[in-house]
C-alpha cells in the first residue's frame, strides 16, 4: 500500500469496514485524521498520521505488528536484559523491532502483547483508557467473602491505594484459594502486593485476558499476530476516565 492513500481504502485494507461503509462513516462525521474530521477525497499518510473511527485509532501502517504472547515464568518483560535472561521479544518471530506492551513480572505467566504500535501501547497500558487485564491468582490460605470485598473497595499499598475493578472467588481448597481479579492499573507486582496486604501470599499468577482478548489454546512460549478485528475490539473496549 502506497504511503498516501484515500481514507476509505486505508480503512478497507485495515479490515475495519468496506470502502462503501467507510464512505458512509466519513459523511456521518465518524472519521478523523489527526483529530480533524475527514471528508470524501481525503488521503492519509499511513506512516505519520493517525486515523480514527468514533475516536478509536485504526492501525493502517503496514509496518506495525502486534502479537499476543503467552509469557512463561522466568522470562523478562523487556526487549533487552543486561543480565542475559530470556526476554519476551525473543519468543516472537518477527524481523521488526518490537517492545512489550506493559509487563508481567518474572514469576508470573500468561498473556502479554508485543508490538511496535506506539498508540496501541499507550492505550493498553495507560489507566486513563480503562482497558482491563484479568488475572487468576492461586494464593495461600482460605479466602473469604469479606477479603474479596476488600480487594474491590481498595487496599493501601506503599505507593498508594489500589483496588480491583472486579474480584471473584473461584475456588477454595484445604490450604489455598483461587481468586480472579480484573484490574485497570498495572503497577509493579500490584496483584501480588494487594493479595499480600489482605494476608494471602500469591503462589501462582496467570494473566488470562487483556481487555476482550484471550486465547486458552495459546501455549507457554508461543505467540500469534492479532487480527484487525481483535485490535479494533481491544481499542474500543476501554472506558476512558
Amino acid at each position: 500500500m502506497a504511503e498516501r492513500v484515500r481514507v476509505q481504502k486505508a480503512m478497507s485494507v485495515a479490515g475495519v469496514m468496506s470502502r462503501r461503509a467507510a464512505e458512509e462513516a466519513i459523511v456521518a462525521g465518524r472519521v478523523a485524521i489527526d483529530g480533524v474530521d475527514a471528508v470524501l477525497g481525503d488521503r492519509i499518510d499511513v506512516t505519520t498520521q493517525t486515523l480514527t473511527l468514533d475516536e478509536i485509532p485504526i492501525t493502517v501502517d503496514p509496518e506495525t505488528e502486534t502479537h499476543l504472547l503467552y509469557k512463561p515464568v522466568g522470562v523478562i518483560s523487556t526487549a533487552h536484559d543486561p543480565q542475559g535472561r530470556p526476554t519476551v521479544v525473543e519468543l516472537v518471530a518477527s524481523s521488526r523491532r518490537l517492545y512489550p506492551v506493559g509487563r508481567l513480572d518474572i514469576d508470573s505467566e500468561g498473556l502479554l502483547m508485543v508490538s511496535n504500535d506506539g498508540e496501541l501501547t499507550n492505550r493498553v497500558t495507560h489507566p486513563r483508557y480503562g482497558i482491563t487485564k484479568t488475572y487468576l491468582a492461586r494464593v495461600e490460605g482460605r479466602v473469604g467473602t469479606p477479603t474479596v470485598r476488600r480487594l474491590t473497595t481498595g487496599v493501601e499499598l506503599d505507593d498508594g491505594p489500589a483496588r480491583a475493578v472486579r474480584a471473584t472467588l473461584v475456588d477454595v481448597g484445604a490450604d489455598s484459594s483461587l481468586v480472579e481479579l480484573v484490574m485497570v492499573e498495572g503497577r509493579n507486582r500490584e496483584v501480588r502486593r494487594m493479595m499480600s496486604s489482605v494476608g494471602h501470599e500469591v503462589l501462582e499468577l496467570v494473566r488470562t485476558a487483556i481487555g476482550p482478548i484471550t486465547d486458552p489454546g495459546l501455549q507457554p512460549g508461543t505467540s500469534r499476530r492479532l487480527t484487525s478485528d481483535e485490535l479494533r475490539q481491544l481499542l474500543s473496549s476501554g472506558h476512558p476516565s
